[in-house]
């Protein structure tokens, strides 16, 4: 049975049409990117996933309860007035865990994500990567079965970039969540996922599918592998005859 999945969802706005129809099915411990145009839906699908918004027509299922789905947006959206820990520490306190408990959970949240020794800093003391860092902290401290990252890279100098994709196949390794993995990146997409679908200019549908037949996490040497460069060629092509159409 999927985790989630989008059955022939569309998205309405009093511009237009955003997405749809669309249709998305996410298996168990997968890892799945949409790639496309800046304003093609990419967003919307994901907020669909996440419960944040209904579609105007189509369903979405989700098997995830309360707590076992988590989003990482484009930017670390703290609380710029608390602690790296006690941020991390707020959606397991708002489920109901006790103080202490949310506490050391987050602490080893912020571990498993590289930061030990930062738990008392505000946002603000924070460079963009370790923001971006306690933002994937929180998200996994509640140990979700469906991860969502919304170009969660975005802002981030090339080097935190390969650092933080490397570090989140890590985490995956760990439990395994499915992932889907939001971007406009094409290399990033083939990098990080299983299968990457192709999205068209908005309104958005399923324009190309590609899957990517490498373990992982990814080997090293994986990004001047041939296999990475013709599917990043594959994928590249098929974007651009969804673009042209």
């Amino acid at each position: 049975m999927s985790v989630a999945s989008l059955q022939s969802v569309e998205v309405d706005y009093a511009r237009g049409r955003a997405l749809g129809p669309f249709s998305l099915d996410i298996e168990p411990g997968e890892i799945v990117a949409l790639v496309g145009p800046s304003g093609c839906g990419k967003s919307t699908a994901l907020r669909l996933l996440a419960g944040l918004e209904a579609p105007t027509r189509g369903g979405v299922a989700r098997t995830t309860d309360r707590g076992e789905t988590s989003v990482v947006f484009q930017a670390p959206t703290l609380m710029p007035w608390a602690s790296a820990l006690d941020n991390v520490a707020l959606p397991l306190e708002l489920a109901g865990a006790p103080k202490a408990l949310a506490h050391r959970l987050a602490s080893e949240a912020l571990a498993r994500v590289k930061l030990q020794g930062v738990e008392a800093a505000k946002p603000a003391q924070l460079s963009g990567g370790m923001a971006m860092r306690v933002s994937l902290a929180r998200a996994l401290a509640t140990d979700p079965r469906l991860l969502l990252l919304d170009e969660p890279f975005a802002a981030l100098d090339e080097i935190t970039r390969r650092d933080l994709a490397a570090d989140i196949h890590r985490l995956w390794t760990e439990r395994k969540p499915a992932i889907v993995f939001v971007t406009h990146n094409v290399e990033e997409a083939v990098y990080m996922a299983s299968r990457v679908l192709v999205i068209t200019p908005g309104p958005g549908r399923l324009a190309a599918e590609t899957r990517v037949d490498a373990p992982l996490p990814r080997p090293e040497g994986f990004r001047v592998s041939t296999l990475f460069r013709d599917t990043v060629e594959q994928v590249s092509a098929a974007l651009a005859e969804s673009i042209a159409a």
